[in-house]
Order: C-alpha cells, then structure tokens, then sequence
C-alpha cells in the first residue's frame, strides 16, 4: 500500500490538495499542528472514498525534535509522494519584525523541509515513480517590501529544490525533485502573515487563486516532467518549466 504525504494540511493548499489525490484514489498521511482540522479532513476524505487509508499525524515542524520523530515513524509505510506545502509568512519591514515568529518561520519553511526532503530523497532516490513536491512562492523568484524574510525563504526553497532536481538527474535517480509556487491564494495565509483576525480577499486583493484551484494546479505538475510549477505574477495563468536557477552539473567522466 502506497502513500501520499502533504504537511500542512489543515488548511489552505495543503488541505485542497489531500482533497485532490483522495479524488485520484491515493492513501494519504495527512501532517499539520491541529488535530481536530485533521481529523475532520480525514473523515471527509472517507466519507468520499471509504476504501482510501488516511492517516493523521499531528506534530509541530517548528520543534526539530518532532521533524526527525515524523520522518522515523513514516519507516513502517512507503511513500509513493511527498508534499511539503507546511509554512507561513511575516509581514514586515525587516526592522521591524518579531525576531521569534522569523526564528519559527526559518524552522519550519527552511529547516523542517530541508531535513525531510534530504531523509526522503536518501531513503526514495531510486524508487519508480516517487516525487517529492516542496511548496514554494511566487515570491521565491522575487522580493517585495515588508515580505523579505519570508520571500528569503522561499528563495531558499527554490534554491534548494530545483538543484535538489537536478542533481538527481546527474546522478540518473528515479525521484523527482519539483516545485509549486504559488502567486496570491485564498488561504489562512495573509491572516497569519499580518496576525490579523479577518481578511477579505475579494476586497482587498485584485487578483488571486483560490487554495481549490491551486491544487489543481499541483496535480498538473504531478502529471508533468517539469521541475517548476509557478503562477505567473503579471498574469496570473499556471506554467510549467524547467528549472530557472542556474545550475553548472559536473563534467562527465567520459
């Protein structure tokens, strides 16, 4: 029995997108801070598909600790997808912002996913079919004011994965390193960003997706041989690439 693994699922992308492979008929191991989220996800999932196996495993990605914990209890299941999506945004000029919500923020956006896309690409690098999927941002391949850290980040995640992607090419692997970035979307995220207790999207934002679309989209780069998944910026259509990020491979042998 196969599973698909999606971190930050209680809500947003994350949550969408458990919806989507549920559709496709996939096992999922759904990963996020609230259990109750979880489980209500879990049982609408079944009710969907009752045949399907969902399994919830609360942690937090912002204790190092919990991470490695996460990662060793996946041993006894194989993972056919992973899906980092869990992360979260500081709205501020840098000057200005928490120092401890930035420190949480690195833990999770950088620290939590390097070390579970490292132990999953070391142990499912010569798997068929296997595909890690890390979450990143439109504003991992820009910066804009009172986003920096946050879009820091992601340029890390970019960074990260697309060389991830390509080394593993070099190295004739089976997994597939890819990367979904997001432009604006309807989700918890502004709220969480700016700690504010309501936003209204269709009032105050011109364009944006909803977290139902960008799932879709992620199933379009599940099905696809590109790295890249990104919602245009000035556009805002969905395309699909190689890799942007320059990456010099290393000299062959022969």
């Amino acid at each position: 029995m196969k599973y698909t693994v999606i971190t930050g699922a209680s809500s947003g992308i994350g949550y969408e997108t458990a919806l989507a492979f549920a559709s496709r008929g996939k096992n999922l191991i759904l990963v996020a801070r609230r259990e109750v989220e979880l489980n209500d996800l879990k049982n609408k999932i079944q009710s969907m598909n009752a045949d399907l196996d969902v399994i919830i495993m609360p942690t937090d990605l912002s204790e190092s600790e919990q991470v490695y914990e996460l990662y060793e209890s996946f041993k006894a299941y194989e993972i056919e997808t992973w899906m980092n999506n869990a992360g979260f945004g500081n709205s501020a000029a840098v000057a200005e912002q928490d120092v401890k919500k930035t420190e949480k923020m690195l833990r999770v956006n950088v620290e939590a996913l390097t070390i579970l896309s490292t132990l999953y690409a070391h142990d499912y690098a010569n798997q068929q079919g296997a595909q890690l999927i890390n979450v990143s941002s439109d504003l991992g391949y820009r910066i804009v004011p009172n986003a920096v850290t946050y879009a820091a980040t992601k340029f890390y995640v970019s960074a990260f994965t697309e060389g991830l992607a390509q080394e593993l090419q070099d190295n004739g692997a089976l997994l597939k390193a890819k990367i979904l970035a997001p432009a604006m979307t309807e989700t918890e995220f502004v709220k969480t960003a700016s700690e504010l207790d309501e936003f209204s999207y269709s009032d105050n934002v011109q364009k944006y997706h909803t977290a139902k679309e960008m799932a879709q989209f992620a199933l379009e780069l599940y099905d696809s041989e590109k790295i890249l998944g990104k919602v245009n910026s000035d556009t805002y259509k969905f395309e699909l690439s190689d890799a942007i990020f320059p990456y010099t491979s290393r000299p062959s042998s022969n």
